[in-house]
């Protein structure tokens, strides 16, 4: 039973409301799945059926992470040390294309155990196969009491960038086929458990989507009120096959399919030209930037710093297990703030509360949910984590943004609320058998190695 009220006492409060307001000595109020009261310890007169004393911790709002791979967290180190191209069609697709659904399930299972032990209570899956199981993966998200924003991968054509026929074959599809089942879904799952669990469409990236494909699918969206996703101007190539075949940016084109006009999420956005920034930012669409996949595959660095500046929507993505080996958006953090530094050759930029920002109230802005999340405030669905900062590498802790995000990790994270449910209390996860989950991950990969 999960009590109906919470009351968390003697934190540090990291609103992130329009003040970013931190409360020493704070207290969370919790009733019926809603933030009731945020202030002072002292400010407090209710009573919870839970009182839980956080006098060394920080209560923040959950993490988001808005681009993430549930079918490929099995594939954790099996294709290490190669670029984008060849690391999906040499290595990635070939095993994901022999996926059954046992697979695609357990793949999911540990992707949702992971974040939640990492202070990730919302995510939006970047594009299922029927393959994986989608409906079935969809339940486990139910029981795993996550935020979760499933898609269904949509596509016409078999290739990446100007490589053709390059897709696994057990992973084509056609356009209808595709587009029809995403709508299925979509009926089925979106707004189910009170709304915790949406749906979206998502595209497959240049040179197996054709301008029609994405035109039907952003107008679909904007009809069911639901958003698209897409990776987008990722490496390179991306870029020469864009300019080359349609004579425009990766960013143009989709803006000419009306994507610009649809709430959309584009991941990566590495190779974005100067004059398109000031186009996202007057547009429907926010950028989930994956410092550490862009990072290990040698793809690039985004010009996120820009994107900032501009008032583009940027939020965090953690991406895939074998393009990162982590589901740690604390780990991505840290990165994203070093990264632009290094880049700039200026400390002064990006920092700690800005990073706080894309990993939170900008995610759930991307999400179109910001009224209801990413922010700790009376009214609000109570998402939220406590972080411990007891420990040895985050003391002393004067700035407590700074520690969070420069010192703290996932494995820092001591408790998980998600709709006023205790999904973690203590590092134990209560929704999800930690000890099944691990054994039916490495059973599966076996499997999949054959």
């Amino acid at each position: 039973m999960h009590p109906s009220s919470i009351l968390i006492r003697g934190a540090t409060v990291v609103t992130m409301d329009e003040k970013r307001r931190i409360i020493k000595n704070g207290c969370v109020f919790i009733e019926h799945g809603r933030i009731q009261h945020v202030g002072r310890e002292d400010e407090v007169r209710e009573k919870a059926d839970l009182e839980i004393h956080a006098k060394s911790m920080v209560a923040l709002p959950g993490l988001i992470d808005c681009h993430v791979h549930l079918a490929q967290a099995i594939l954790r180190g099996v294709a290490e040390d190669l670029p984008l191209i060849e690391w999906l069609t040499k290595k990635i697709w070939p095993l994901q294309g022999s996926y059954t659904k046992e697979e695609g399930v357990a793949s999911a299972k540990l992707c949702m155990l992971e974040m939640i032990k990492s202070g990730t209570t919302t995510f939006l899956e970047s594009g299922l196969h029927p393959r994986y199981g989608i409906d079935e993966i969809a339940q486990v998200a139910v029981h795993s009491g996550l935020r979760a924003f499933l898609s269904r991968m949509i596509m016409e054509g078999s290739g990446y960038a100007s490589q053709s026929g390059t897709l696994h074959p057990g992973l084509v599809e056609s356009g209808e086929q595709s587009f029809s089942d995403a709508l299925r879904l979509h009926k089925k799952w979106d707004g189910r458990e009170g709304g915790r669990i949406k749906f979206w469409f998502a595209l497959r990236s240049l040179g197996a989507v054709t301008k029609s494909v994405i035109e039907q699918t952003c107008s679909a969206a904007r009809e069911l009120s639901s958003g698209v996703t897409m990776h987008l101007a990722e490496v390179k190539e991306d870029v020469e096959y864009s300019k080359k075949q349609f004579g425009v940016t990766p960013l143009e084109f989709v803006k000419s399919a009306g994507m610009l006009q649809t709430r959309s999420v584009f991941a990566h956005m590495v190779w974005l030209e100067n004059h398109e920034i000031e186009a996202l930012s007057k547009s429907a669409s926010s950028v989930a930037h994956c410092p550490s996949s862009n990072c290990k595959l040698g793809s690039g660095v985004a010009k996120t710093y820009e994107m900032t500046r501009a008032r583009v929507n940027v939020a965090l993505g953690t991406d895939g297990a074998p393009c990162n080996n982590s589901h740690d958006l604390f780990r991505e953090m840290r990165l994203t703030s070093f990264l632009q530094r290094a880049r700039l050759l200026d400390p002064t930029v990006m920092g700690a509360q800005t990073v706080l920002e894309m990993a939170t109230i900008n995610g759930a802005r991307a999400l179109g949910i910001d009224h209801e999340v990413g922010s700790l405030e009376k009214g609000k669905k109570a998402d939220l984590i406590l972080v411990d900062l007891s420990k040895p590498h985050t003391t002393p802790s004067p700035d407590i943004a700074a520690t969070l995000v420069y010192s703290a990790s996932g494995c820092d994270v001591d408790t998980v609320i998600v709709d006023g449910k205790l999904l973690m209390q203590n590092r134990r996860v209560l929704t999800i058998d930690e000890e099944q989950v691990l054994k039916q991950a490495n059973e599966a990969l076996l499997r999949v190695f054959g």
